[in-house]
């Protein structure tokens, strides 16, 4: 039943194609989809099933007018982009827009959602594209996505990274909780592992983490491997250890047991 977004590149017959079958949603790009006439032919099928449009504007695919103004893509650029498809939308009467303005680097991707929430007020779809392979993507959506929700832009999210897509979706879910946005599931706490450690707690930490993926239960787990913050975090989180040499303090909802 999760709804399904149609994301069509070049070949605007497409996206009426995508109506027709179903889909909750179509997502056309201004920097391929084609001339205006085509995008008034796509806006008036959607328009007449009910469904809303999102302008995906991504960097790396800007309009040749565009990178001919500007020079490269820039975060007037983008904003341009989607404000020209905006207003062939509100042309039609149509107003059920939501806007994307992805780049692959994080401060060209900030600047312009920056840009288009001072100028507009439709719903934006954050995300940063082509992020990389896991490690290196995770930073950059954390980075990216996590900069603009906190200041409260954004609606939604997508995690882009060379990865099985799972993966994304639990990143994509990690920036939220940080953020106080989302509460399913386990937050772990743990320590960096300083000169006081006494314990294996980088092999604790991620058995721990592993066994725990599942668990849609909103809880704080601490896991600490001295006795300076120690019994501090531990006792402040639902389970937490707070680990010595030969053994540890085991603490739930505060009180040790």
């Amino acid at each position: 039943d999760l709804p399904l977004v149609a994301d069509i590149h070049f070949d605007y017959r497409m996206a009426l194609a995508a109506v027709d079958a179903g889909a909750d949603k179509i997502r056309i790009n201004p920097g391929n989809i084609g001339s205006r006439e085509r995008v008034r032919e796509v806006i008036a099928k959607v328009q007449s099933a009910g469904l809303p449009i999102r302008i995906g504007v991504n960097a790396g695919s800007l309009e040749k007018e565009l990178i001919e103004k500007y020079g490269y893509p820039t975060p007037q650029a983008m904003v341009e982009s989607a404000g020209k498809h905006i207003a062939i939308c509100r042309e039609h009467g149509f107003e059920d827009i939501v806007v994307s303005l992805k780049a692959s680097d994080v401060p060209l991707m900030i600047a312009a959602c920056r840009l288009f929430a001072s100028k507009y007020d439709y719903p934006q779809h954050l995300g940063v594209t082509e992020a990389g392979p896991t490690r290196t993507g995770t930073i950059k959506s954390a980075a990216g996505i996590g900069a603009l929700l906190a200041e409260g832009i954004g609606d939604t999210i997508r995690v882009s990274l060379t990865d099985d897509p799972v993966q994304e979706v639990k990143v994509g879910f990690e920036i939220l909780k940080s953020l106080g946005m989302a509460s399913r599931g386990v937050t772990i706490v743990a320590c960096p592992t300083c000169g006081r450690l006494e314990v294996d707690l980088i092999r604790i930490a991620g058995e721990v983490e592993e066994r725990l993926e599942g668990v849609n239960k909103t809880l704080t787990v601490a896991l600490m491997g001295c006795a300076v913050n120690g019994p501090g975090e531990a006792a402040g989180a639902d389970i937490g250890i707070a680990f010595g040499k030969s053994g540890g303090l085991l603490y739930r909802n505060g009180r040790k047991v």
